[in-house]
């Protein structure tokens, strides 16, 4: 048995980047000498197997033929005599496709080495394009490797376009697309994936919602950079500076969706953006299965996002309401999201990007006020029931009446 590193370990350690994990490929074996190895298989469309001892994957080299659509439409060759050259053809990008054998020495087919060396993201054969995933693994990697200076190469570019517009990417499962979505926004540069798929033609196929943005304009007054979906891409730069959670990034994304429902004659105006919306979230959620706390952030951020740049000028119980709605009482952490959310949309704005943004910290002054009232002094005093929630909800709006008037005289 001749075992290789293989794919993002040799990538990673070549990048000077901290290995995480390890995948092997074994060559000159079949599976059943691997299970008397005492290693266990796992997965039932090409043999992989765990190591007995560190549970790292050591794979079979194949190679693969495309024999329908989709990413499932391939039919796999692990037999021994596939060679780790093989193997490597079938991968996706070049720097992805170095090996590194049992001394250390490096197998470079396909030139990924140059390509590390030239921050260059290059396929490696046409058969790129037999797998339509590897048009959203391309743009992830775009993200991961932008803050290193890689640029996908131009002929990969183009093989990309041409795949998006053959329309194979609807043949994508749902949980395959959120898989390269979430990974996307926890990368350095989550700007970069929709911006390549953009310009590949693949943001239309995979989130139309997104991709309508671009060419809505917005009120110069407001945003000097006018265009709905450049104004997406900043308030997206913004949000990666304040929070790395992806459902986070997920909401900043989705904030403006209802502007694309705008009829052109109210342009550059957007009245009724924010409850429009919500609606364009939840018709995203029944064709791409989001998990509910990115599907409750994000509604609420399209929805409410606006109230906090004016929220000193809202009326206190309107603010109460505004806390009840989010269940601050039992959900706080997902309200202070929310406010990363309008402190990045308000910064996501070009030449305002420094700009101060005291609605936080208002807010953060009068979450901090309604939460200090407890039950407990009007258990104490006697009430029972519905009084103690009617009386709690007074206390709570007297704090907040009192926080009003002191901040306006500061």
């Amino acid at each position: 048995m001749q075992k290789y590193l293989v794919g993002g370990a040799v990538r990673d350690r070549l990048l000077n980047i901290e290995v995480k994990d390890r995948d092997w490929v074994v060559v000159g074996v079949t599976p059943k000498q691997m299970l008397d190895a005492g290693y266990q298989q796992v997965g039932a469309d090409f043999p992989v197997f765990l190591h007995p001892e560190n549970g790292e994957e050591y794979a079979l080299a194949r190679t693969e033929r495309k024999s329908g659509r989709g990413y499932n439409g391939f039919i796999c060759d692990a037999s021994p005599d596939i060679s780790i050259e093989d193997d490597l053809a079938r991968r996706d990008l070049t720097i992805n496709a170095i090996a590194e054998d049992e001394n250390g020495d490096l197998i470079d087919p396909w030139g990924g080495l140059n390509d590390l060396n030239n921050k260059v993201l290059r396929h490696v054969s046409p058969a790129f394009s037999e797998d339509p995933l590897r048009v959203l693994r391309a743009a992830r990697f775009a993200a991961r490797f932008a803050h290193l200076g890689f640029k996908i190469a131009p002929e990969t570019s183009e093989l990309m376009q041409q795949m998006s517009l053959s329309g194979e990417l609807i043949e994508l499962t749902p949980e395959r697309v959120f898989g390269e979505l979430e990974k996307a926004l926890c990368s350095q540069t989550p700007r970069a994936f929709f911006e390549v798929l953009r310009k590949t033609k693949a943001l239309a196929e995979i989130l139309p919602e997104l991709d309508r943005l671009w060419g809505i304009p917005n009120p110069v007054k407001w945003h000097p950079e006018i265009d709905t979906g450049l104004h997406t891409m900043l308030v997206l730069e913004q949000i990666c500076l304040l929070n790395d959670k992806p459902e986070v990034r997920f909401a900043a994304l989705c904030h403006d969706f209802g502007k694309a429902k705008t009829d052109p004659k109210y342009w550059p105006s957007h009245p009724g953006h924010e409850k429009a919306g919500v609606a364009v979230i939840e018709a995203l959620a029944e064709r791409i299965p989001l998990p509910n706390r990115y599907l409750s952030l994000a509604k609420l951020a399209s929805e409410y996002h606006c109230h906090l740049h004016k929220v000193t000028e809202l009326r206190p119980s309107t603010l109460l309401k505004l806390f009840n709605r989010f269940d601050v009482w039992r959900k706080a952490e997902r309200f202070e999201h929310f406010l990363d959310v309008c402190e990045a949309d308000a910064r996501g704005r070009t030449g305002l990007e420094d700009r101060p943004y005291p609605q936080k910290d208002y807010m953060k002054k009068a979450l901090s006020e309604v939460q200090s009232v407890s039950a407990r002094s009007f258990v104490e005093a006697g009430y029972q029931g519905a009084q103690i929630k009617q009386q709690m909800e007074q206390a709570r709006l007297e704090k907040l009446k009192q926080l009003k008037v002191s901040w306006q005289s500061q």
